[in-house]
Order: C-alpha cells, then sequence, then structure tokens
C-alpha cells in the first residue's frame, strides 16, 4: 500500500491490523554494542515523545528490540515490524539496524507514542547516497555545524559526505595557501572523519585539482602556472596550465598531505570549469591535438597520483560530455559525476548520461539544491531537477546520487534553505517510486521544525519561488546608480542586476508575501541546531525582502525617478541591521575570516546612501 507522510520512504509498507502503544518507560535492547547509535539516537527522540526510555540488554519485553538475521541480504536493509506487544527492527547489519530505527523515529512523527501495526521491507535504491557541500567560497562551517549537519543526513539515511575544498586546508610544504580563510587542519579532518563513520557516512575526500585553482593561482610564486594568468582579472586566472611541470608537481604535493588523511575508497579530483583551457598556454597543443584531448592528458596524470594513494578517481562530467571524442579514452576506473541543476539547461548533460554508462563508466547523479547565489531558493527547479535526475539513474543503474549544494560569490546563502533540497535529494537517492515531490516542504517541515501547521513549509515555497533569481542576491553588491559591483569574490564575473522587467505590481506581492514569514515563531523543534536553522530562514527571508525594496529603489534611481529622502534614510537603516545580523547568525555557524567579504560589501551599499 502507499506509504504514509515518511520524508524518506520505505520501499515496502503494510499494515497488519491493530495499534501498538509505547508504555511511559520503554525499554530498548539489543545484544550488540555496534547499535549504540541506533539505541541512543531513539532514546534521544522519545524523550521528544515524552517516553523517558531506558536500555536493557536482556530484557524479556522490550518495547524495541533489535535483532540480527543474515538472511536479509541487502548490506543497507532491515525489516521492521510493530505488532501489539511491541516493534523489532531485524538486519544484517548494524547500519541496517540504525536505518530501521529511523524509520521508526519516523513513524513516531507520524503517529506519536500509539502506532498501527505494520510490516516494514526496506532497502536503499542507490548504493552511494550523498551531499556535497561547498566550504571554499568565502563560508568555512564551524566543526559543530558539520557534526549537526552529518547527524541531520545520516537520519534521513545518507552515506555519503564530500566537502568541496580549494584553498581551505592548512598545508605544511604549502602554508600559503588558505591562509586567512580559516582553513581545516588535519586533526579536524580526521575528526570529522571519526564522525561521520560512527554514522556509517563515507567521508569522501574532494579536492580542485585543475580548474577552480584561482585562490591558489593569485598568490605570489603560483600565478605562474595559470594556464592564462590575468582571466577576469585574477593573478592567475582559474586554471592550472597542464603543460608546466610545476602544475602536477603542485597536485602531487597537495594530494601527499590531503589525501591519505581518508578512509574512502574514492577521492573527487573535481576536474571541472577549466574556463581558461587550449586559449592561454595550452593554445598551440589544444589546436593541434584538440583542447579535450589535452585536457584528458592532465586527467591521466592526476590518476596516476590517485593510484599512489589507492584512490578510484571520481571526475565532474562536462568536459567529457563537453568533447564526447574522449569519452572512448576515458579509462573504465574513473568514476563520472555527471552535473546539471536546471532541466533547461541547453547542453542537456543529464539527458546525456547513457553516453556515460554506455562507454562502460560508473555514473553519479549530481543534482544540486538551487540554494547558491539566491537568499532563498529556486525551489522547483532544485525539485525537477533531483527528481529527474534520480528518474534517470534509476533507469541506468547508476552507482550513486549526490545532492550538490555550493557557495558562489561570497557563500551569503544560507545553510537553512538548502536542508529541504538535501532531504528531498536523501528520499530519491533512497527510494524514488515512493518519493512525494509535491507534498516534499509539509514532510520536511513537519519532520524537521515539527511543524504541523503547514504555515512553515508554505513560507518556504514563498521565499523560494521562481522570482528569486540571481539579480536578487545581487543587488547588495551593486550599486544603485549602475550595474558596477562594489566587490569581488575572488570568482565568476557577477550577473548584474536586472531592473527592466520589474513591474511594480511584482514588488507588491514580494512584500505582501514577506509578511507571511516568521520562521522563528513557527518552528515547534526544541533541537538547538534546528532553531538555528529558523534563525538563519528569518535572515535568508530579511535579506530577499531587502533585497526587494533595493530593486525599487534601485530601478528610479536609473530611470531618474524621485526616491523620498525617508525612503532612503529608510533604507539605510534596515540595511545597518540586516548587516548586523548576519554577522552575528555567521558567528554562531561559521568561522569568521571571510564574513569580512560581505560586511565590506554591506558596508560600500549603506555608505552609498549618503551621496544619493
Amino acid at each position: 500500500m502507499k506509504s504514509p507522510a515518511f520524508l524518506i520512504p520505505p520501499k515496502k509498507f503494510k499494515l497488519t491490523g491493530g495499534t501498538y502503544k509505547f508504555p511511559k518507560t520503554p525499554i530498548v535492547t539489543s545484544v550488540l554494542k555496534e547499535d549504540s547509535l541506533a539505541v541512543n539516537t531513539l532514546i534521544k527522540r522519545m524523550a521528544v515523545h515524552g517516553l523517558h526510555s531506558i536500555f536493557a540488554r536482556d530484557a524479556i519485553s522490550p518495547a524495541v528490540l533489535i535483532l540480527r538475521n543474515g538472511a536479509i541480504k541487502e548490506q543497507e536493509g532491515y525489516l521492521l515490524e510493530c505488532t501489539k506487544t511491541g516493534i523489532t527492527v531485524t538486519s544484517s547489519t548494524a547500519a541496517g539496524a540504525f536505518y530501521g530505527i529511523c524509520t521508526l523515529m519516523e513513524l513516531l512523527t507520524i503517529y506519536g507514542t500509539t502506532i498501527p501495526c505494520c510490516r516494514i521491507e526496506d532497502a536503499p535504491q542507490f548504493k552511494r547516497r550523498g551531499v556535497y557541500f561547498d566550504c571554499s567560497r568565502g563560508k568555512v562551517p564551524k566543526l559543530s555545524t558539520l557534526k549537526s549537519l552529518i547527524d541531520l543526513l545520516a537520519s534521513w539515511k545518507t552515506n555519503e559526505l564530500q566537502i568541496y575544498i580549494e584553498n581551505v586546508f592548512t598545508f605544511k610544504k604549502h602554508p600559503a595557501i588558505g591562509k586567512g580563510f580559516d582553513p581545516f587542519t588535519p586533526g579536524d579532518i580526521k575528526e570529522l572523519q571519526d564522525y561521520c563513520n560512527e554514522r556509517f557516512i563515507n567521508f569522501v575526500p574532494s579536492l580542485a585539482s585543475f580548474g577552480h585553482m584561482e585562490k591558489i593561482l593569485m598568490l605570489p610564486g603560483y600565478s605562474k602556472l595559470g594556464e592564462l594568468p590575468g582571466h577576469r582579472n585574477m593573478a592567475g586566472g582559474t586554471t592550472l596550465n597542464p603543460s608546466h611541470p610545476g602544475s602536477i608537481k603542485l597536485v602531487e604535493d597537495l594530494f601527499a598531505e590531503f589525501v591519505p588523511l581518508f578512509k574512502a575508497t574514492d577521492f573527487n579530483v573535481c576536474g571541472d570549469e577549466p574556463w581558461e583551457l587550449g586559449k592561454g598556454a595550452s593554445k598551440k597543443a589544444a589546436a593541434k591535438r584538440g583542447v579535450g584531448t589535452v585536457y584528458l592528458d592532465f586527467i591521466i596524470k592526476i590518476r596516476e597520483l590517485c593510484f599512489k594513494h589507492n584512490k578510484r578517481m571520481n571526475l565532474w562530467s562536462d568536459i567529457v560530455l563537453n568533447h564526447p571524442e574522449i569519452i572512448p579514452d576515458i579509462p573504465k576506473d574513473i568514476v563520472m559525476l555527471n552535473w546539471q541543476y536546471d532541466m533547461a539547461y541547453k547542453e542537456r548533460r543529464l539527458q546525456r548520461s547513457n553516453e556515460i554508462t554506455d562507454a562502460g563508466l560508473p555514473l553519479v547523479c549530481c543534482p544540486g539544491t538551487n540554494s547558491w547565489q539566491s537568499h532563498g531558493t529556486r525551489f522547483n527547479m532544485a525539485t525537477e531537477v533531483v527528481s529527474q535526475f534520480a528518474k534517470r539513474g534509476r533507469e541506468l543503474n547508476a552507482e550513486g546520487f549526490m545532492n550538490t549544494d555550493w557557495g558562489d560569490s561570497g557563500h551569503r546563502n544560507t545553510l537553512a534553505i538548502s536542508l529541504c533540497s538535501f532531504a528531498h535529494g536523501a528520499s530519491h537517492a533512497w527510494n524514488t517510486a515512493e518519493t512525494e515531490d509535491k507534498t516534499h516542504a509539509e514532510r520536511f517541515t513537519k519532520h524537521t521544525f515539527n511543524d504541523t501547521t503547514g504555515k512553515m513549509a508554505a513560507a518556504l515555497k514563498i521565499l523560494g519561488e521562481p522570482e528569486s533569481k540571481q539579480w536578487a542576491y545581487v543587488s547588495f553588491n551593486e550599486s544603485l546608480y549602475s550595474p558596477k559591483p562594489f566587490f569581488h569574490f575572488y570568482s565568476h564575473d557577477w550577473v548584474r542586476m536586472d531592473i527592466t522587467d520589474f513591474p511594480k505590481e511584482m514588488f507588491v506581492k514580494k512584500d505582501a508575501a514577506f509578511s507571511k514569514m516568521d520562521f522563528i515563531s513557527l518552528n515547534k523543534s526544541e533541537d538547538p541546531f534546528m532553531k538555528l536553522m529558523a534563525e538563519e530562514f528569518d535572515l535568508a527571508a530579511s535579506m530577499d525582502r531587502l533585497a526587494w525594496k533595493r530593486l525599487s529603489i534601485a530601478k528610479r534611481v536609473r530611470s531618474q525617478a524621485k526616491v523620498s529622502s525617508n525612503e532612503l534614510k529608510s533604507h539605510k537603516s534596515e540595511l545597518t541591521d540586516l548587516s548586523r545580523n548576519f554577522a552575528s547568525i555567521w558567528k554562531k555557524i561559521n568561522r569568521p575570516s571571510r564574513l569580512c567579504d560581505n560586511m565590506e560589501m554591506f558596508s560600500a551599499a549603506i555608505k552609498e546612501i549618503n551621496y544619493l
């Protein structure tokens, strides 16, 4: 039968008649120490429902019994049986037991302490079910934040985490890299490694090694390694020169310190978006042999470095699909991470996923949260691309599914606005067939924020309406007079604020919509992390609301229409309050170093008003 309102729906759910009511002091039993995470997590969740449960290893009639049975072949699968006398979770592994307990916790959220008798047989759809989290575009999260995120992802049956690193690691041999960016230390990585392992999450290393090297190439002594120094007004550009012997030597040095810290077999070398390739130092080679061949030659060198560390190379697929002529020559052990974030994207990489599998290459499907360069999300776009990628991956028997989250241009977008899509991706990664896209936001806010009214989901969707495009995000970065940016965050050229297509009615509509948002009061969760996330939701709404006011002012200023001094004074006051709140929340969740970039941006916007 159709599953009830699970956030992560199981494969088979069958009601068997009757109910089981938890006693006020339920006993949880398992004979194995490796089930401690499952037991402790369940006891903590029971307390939320007023149940003061205890653990007893040899209880005669426990409320919840965790068992092992080798007959359950799926390593992460489980059988959950709820009868009138109690609940049994049976699995062949500790991971399967934990996932069964996660489903039981969802049943508690849905039904409370009286659960219908049922039988649930469950196992995941994709072997690798991951989240990719950007920690390199200005915002480096505290370890406490990452641990809270890991706990949440584990409860959604996610089993892989990658954090994107360009320069935010302390390299002993290259101490200038990461300086001033609050980089992770080897100790940080090992601590996260242990935390992930305890929660059945594979912590996979990810390090830029070809494109997106601008923060390293801008340093004195490194710009000579750039393919096209000066590109986008950056000292060394963004891409390594594959023909310079120092390029692969640098990559070798970085790998030697970074990669051995991770236990995972896979290693994501990135390799995406080497924008200048074939346009600078490698121009002659590209003209002679083709850009694709030049790219592949360098990738093969990186692959050899992966072998030195006993890692299987993972690679973003964009350049490979841009140059399909090289696909037959790609070694079959390279895992292709195929990404696309918009179903309307002209290159249609999602639809072309079969070109990867037809060549015998392993495939991981990688949609995105669509939270970057936005105060909300491009909610409908994210929902559609996650759903379609999961279905395509299922058709092609993909190895994995990994939902990506980025922080372009200073990473002002909050973690909170990505969580709904993380959960949506986790749901599809586990069970595409039973995932309800249209009601996902309601399920998400109920299970994570304990909002049963639907109001928080409605506010979340408004914050993620289609109008939440990049121009709203960059409105703080641009002068009210012109598209000239106040500040550049070492990355992409700015998407200019477009003020020509916004009728007055749209501004009125948005202002009315924002009056319905109050995430802090709508949050009913007592979890400290979720309280922080509610604060971030409110901050996101405040930023988007003020961005719309700023768009309205900019439209009139640029058309030389009058803007009252009172309105400008109010705008300045709101910008000042917003910048203070932004800094306060940033410091609660993230390391402080690159906060200065965003504060410089806010300061420039505030100062400009004095001259209007």
